[in-house]
């Protein structure tokens, strides 16, 4: 049950007592006046919500005239739940307790003799119950809600915690990445470069320069990446360049590939869709570079009433393959990019002993 559902139930259960206390006295005394009382009183019930002060003052001539004091003990507690003044509360049970014993002092003046202290315990209870009720209902509540604040502390202090650990087994990745891998590539291109001027053969001279090239480029994304990793959990974690659909003719030419483009993407790509497909034909190569040399590729985009598709094809290696370490990563994040954008990625080998890569985007998936 929840709370808000309690809390209703309860002041209906008020609301019907008071109704059948002031009914019942208003009867039995079959006065206009007390009947009068009871309805003010019974509206004091109706908006003590809203004026808990005003709502238990008008209360009490029932009490005093009548004896109805089912109302002033439920706006009461109202007044208990909603103030902390111990001041005004004394006052308002101080109150409450003479309004109550007042219609006794005509009623039963010989138990004011001989049963006094027995009168004073009755009305004093009888007054200070609906505070003490009040004021314990309302510190659950606050203390509910300091539990709350207290689960939610650490509950952000969890995930404090946590990314205080990615961060950690990020940098420690980044400073693999900078001292292994770059350190690898950056001899490359150095013997790449030394190798370009040693030989007066132009072929050999521009397939240097292109090895020098393309390790250049890979440092330089490799440093953007580390970047990446080392700023992961604060502002700067931006993947910037992130490349386009213009750098696509940059990325064939630089490819060491008998590569060539046939159609042309829509210019109202969204910048995720651009790199999905960017990245799609970066792998495809590579992937012929390194389980096809001597291959030449046709890279296809096309697009009909539903789909973008891209398709990278490749013919049979004319040069012996290298064995070259993969795990196939690769392909399984194009997966995963073309997931996200509710698209496919299919893969396959050809009759002619080439290899297909094909992905397909939905029209919804651009702007």
């Amino acid at each position: 049950m929840t709370e808000r559902l309690r809390t209703t139930l309860l002041d209906a259960v008020l609301i019907v007592a008071a109704v059948v206390e002031g009914a019942l006295t208003a009867i039995s005394e079959e006065s206009s006046t007390a009947l009068a009382l009871y309805v003010i009183a019974m509206l004091g019930v109706l908006v003590r919500e809203r004026w808990p002060l005003t709502s238990f003052v008008v209360t009490l001539p029932a009490v005093v005239f009548s004896g109805a004091i089912v109302a002033a003990i439920v706006t009461l507690y109202t007044v208990a739940g909603r103030y902390r003044s111990w001041w005004l509360l004394a006052g308002c049970w101080l109150v409450t307790a003479g309004s109550v014993a007042f219609p006794l002092l005509d009623v039963a003046p010989q138990f004011w003799r001989t049963e006094m202290l027995v009168g004073v315990i009755y009305f004093t209870m009888t007054a200070g119950a609906p505070i003490l009720l009040g004021r314990f209902l309302h510190s659950r509540r606050e203390l509910a809600l300091r539990l709350d604040e207290v689960k939610q502390a650490r509950e952000h202090e969890r995930r404090l915690d946590a990314q205080a650990v990615l961060a950690k087994e990020r940098n420690q990745l980044a400073r693999e990445m900078h001292d292994v891998v770059s350190h690898q590539v950056s001899l490359i291109a150095v013997q790449a470069g030394a190798m370009k001027v040693s030989t007066t053969d132009p072929a050999v001279k521009a397939g240097a320069e292109n090895v020098r090239q393309l390790s250049v480029n890979t440092l330089d994304e490799l440093r953007h990446m580390v970047n990446l990793l080392r700023a992961s959990g604060t502002p700067a974690t931006e993947l910037t360049p992130q490349p386009t659909l213009t750098d696509l003719r940059r990325l064939i030419d630089n490819s060491a590939l008998d590569a060539r483009l046939v159609g042309d993407a829509p210019e109202d790509l969204e910048p995720p869709v651009q790199r999905a497909i960017y990245r799609t034909i970066q792998e495809a190569l590579t992937n012929v570079r390194k389980h096809a040399p001597g291959a030449g590729v046709t890279i296809d985009i096309t697009r009909d009433d539903t789909d973008l598709t891209v398709t990278v094809t490749n013919t049979r290696p004319t040069r012996p393959t290298l064995a070259l370490p993969s795990a196939r990563h690769g392909l399984v994040g194009l997966q995963e990019r073309a997931a996200l954008l509710g698209g496919r990625l299919y893969t396959g080998s050809m009759p002619d002993g080439g290899f297909q890569l094909r992905l397909r985007l939905p029209l919804t998936a651009h702007g």
